[in-house]
């Protein structure tokens, strides 16, 4: 039984319409806030320095994440500017939304004279938990899918019905790469929940999560059909085609309608390196780094 396709509009006031979408976004930012200042009291923060990064961050988020969006699908909305503020129907690019808040971060950091690492360590988990859910944002507006798939395999991961009905689009069902990143992400998120007990150095926390987001990203990118793409060198292409391989024995790759490259999955992989390597120095430098639950504040970036 295929139940009806969910409303992208949660409900109205008057002739303002309320979208899941936002819902979703802006539920897993309160929840993210509250797990960030809740751990900042065990490092002596007050809640109030949390409110105000918010205060910077969240804007730059979105204003980062859209303008991610927009700019490598241009050709589109050159055409259709009024476009660029419709927000509400999707097209909100995570890697731009880090970009912008990571930029707006450290010059809070910066001009608070805050250490940038122990924020981020502590912040880390509530942006991954924060992507776990923002995906069924995606879920609900049927975007971020992968390629064409039969109904017999998405029964065959035992998933839900309404998940399933939500899977078909204009008749059509389609990989759920929503689920697969929700349900990568909120693993991420218990993994780095258990680092912080572990007391690792202050900021592999925060490396840590720039590895595991990145690594499922760059695999899951790889199965969808809406990619932000670009012409590239041959290379370039190759290598990460090669890259994704593993995956791709199993599961088909989604399409690409414009370029060879994934920038999705570029970006995954330099976050994957930057990550692994900024690890590995710090664990081979003989530097005697701060470890993440030390109760000493310093500005080290």
């Amino acid at each position: 039984m295929t139940l009806a396709v969910i409303d992208p509009v949660a409900f109205s006031l008057g002739p303002i319409l309320i979208y899941w979408y936002g819902i979703i976004l802006g539920s897993s930012a309160l929840l993210g806030l509250w797990l960030a200042i809740r751990e900042g009291k065990r490092h002596q923060l007050p809640a109030e320095i949390f409110l105000d990064l918010v205060v910077w961050v969240l804007p730059a988020a979105v204003v980062g994440a859209r303008l991610y969006y927009v700019g490598f699908q241009w050709e589109y909305y050159l055409h259709h500017p009024m476009d660029i503020f419709a927000v509400w129907n999707g097209g909100l690019a995570i890697h731009g939304g880090l970009l912008g808040a990571f930029l707006a971060g450290a010059f809070f950091m910066r001009k608070y004279h805050l250490s940038f690492l122990n924020m981020a360590d502590i912040i880390a988990p509530s942006i991954l938990l924060g992507q776990a859910l923002g995906r069924w944002g995606n879920f609900i507006n049927q975007e971020a899918h992968g390629g064409m798939v039969s109904r017999a395999m998405l029964e065959a991961l035992q998933l839900p019905e309404w998940i399933i009905s939500q899977m078909n689009i204009q008749g059509v069902y389609y990989q759920p790469t929503f689920l697969y990143e929700s349900i990568w992400d909120g693993i991420g998120f218990l993994l780095l929940l258990l680092l912080r007990k572990i007391n690792l150095r202050r900021g592999e926390i925060f490396f840590t999560y720039m590895v595991w987001y990145s690594l499922g990203r760059f695999f899951i990118e790889g199965l969808r059909t809406d990619s932000l793409s670009f012409t590239g060198p041959m290379w370039l292409s190759d290598m990460l085609n090669a890259l994704w391989q593993p995956l791709g024995a199993w599961l088909q790759a989604g399409s690409l309608e414009h370029g060879n490259i994934r920038v999705a999955q570029l970006v995954s992989l330099l976050g994957m390196l930057i990550g692994l390597g900024m690890i590995l120095w710090r664990r081979l430098s003989r530097r005697a780094w701060v470890p993440y639950r030390s109760a000493v504040e310093t500005n080290e970036a």
